[in-house]
């Protein structure tokens, strides 16, 4: 089931909640719909990385547990705040500044994903807990001139 609720007019945020799945497609065009076309492949990797995260390694894919996530558009900011029903985590991971220094695939998995986070969007916050990740793109929209 996914419930969505629609911003107030003094706020600018919405939410979309789901039990926790890895069927993500609605999901991810519902948060997709006010991007522009040309971020929107690389923004969708991201959230889509984001999203598995919070339901296969927060909330263990158990289907009782929601994943909520809050999203913002204002202006030239993207945002959104993803959080589990999980244990929790501390994000130990940093990202090498080359790509090319990380392991491969065959080596290990871990960390691959905070490197995308880091490379997709201009900021990526944790909470102390490790249950709510905030996420936020900036992203100049092309102006149309009339002539």
């Amino acid at each position: 089931m996914i419930s969505i609720s629609l911003p107030v007019k003094k706020e600018n945020w919405s939410t979309v909640s789901f039990a926790s799945t890895l069927y993500l497609c609605p999901i991810l065009d519902i948060l997709l719909a006010k991007i522009p076309d040309r971020w929107q492949p690389e923004i969708r990797l991201g959230l889509q990385e984001a999203l598995v995260n919070a339901a296969k390694h927060g909330n263990n894919l158990d289907p009782s547990k929601q994943v909520c996530v809050r999203f913002s558009v204002t202006d030239d900011l993207y945002s959104w705040i993803i959080t589990d029903q999980g244990t929790g985590f501390a994000p130990s991971h940093c990202c090498p500044s080359n790509p090319e220094e990380l392991l491969p695939p065959e080596e290990s998995e871990d960390g691959r994903g905070f490197c995308l986070l880091h490379q997709i969007f201009d900021q990526v916050h944790w909470n102390h807990q490790g249950t709510e990740l905030k996420l936020c793109k900036r992203v100049k929209r092309e102006r149309t001139i009339w002539r």
